[in-house]
């Protein structure tokens, strides 16, 4: 037996062994797979995300949406900028806080939802994986994003 044979040592600072890096990794991947279902929509995949949260429910604060998104609201401020430039949302100040920059959906993006129902079956089609596994693999990163919350020592 030779020494390449043998077993490596473990490494924790391989990339390989980092669940970090996985995850990293599947959400590039993810982000990418619907690019070309979005782009017949005209979004890109963090205003799809803005949109999905505003089809549940509008007018939202910008605050909201970042605490929604998990998203800061410096990253969020320009991506509403030109969502309103792109004419899918409204943007007003809060007539009762006016510190408050509330988010509304414009009728253009009220119609785009129903185009937007067939991304999600779209993007199903597309996993490699059968519906138990997808739902149990969902279920297990939401305990894992639940406990870094938790764990977080500078919540937003």
């Amino acid at each position: 037996m030779t020494e390449q044979d043998e077993a490596q040592p473990f490494d924790p600072l391989s990339l390989d062994v980092q669940l970090c890096f996985a995850l990293y990794t599947a959400s590039n991947l993810m982000t990418r797979a619907y690019r070309p279902l979005l782009e017949p929509l005209g979004l890109t995949y963090l205003q799809y995300l803005a949109l999905m949260a505003l089809w549940t429910k509008a007018p939202q604060s910008v605050g909201d949406l970042s605490r929604r998104l998990g998203l800061e609201s410096s990253t969020l401020t320009p991506l509403f900028k030109r969502m309103e430039k792109a004419g899918l949302v409204t943007r007003t100040r809060d007539a009762t806080d006016e510190r408050r920059v509330m988010i509304g959906l414009t009728p253009h993006a009220r119609a785009l939802r129903e185009k937007a129902l067939a991304v999600p079956g779209a993007m199903f089609c597309q996993l490699p994986m059968p519906l138990e596994e997808i739902t149990a693999l969902k279920a297990g990163v939401e305990r894992l994003i639940a406990g870094l919350r938790r764990a977080d020592p500078d919540p937003a």
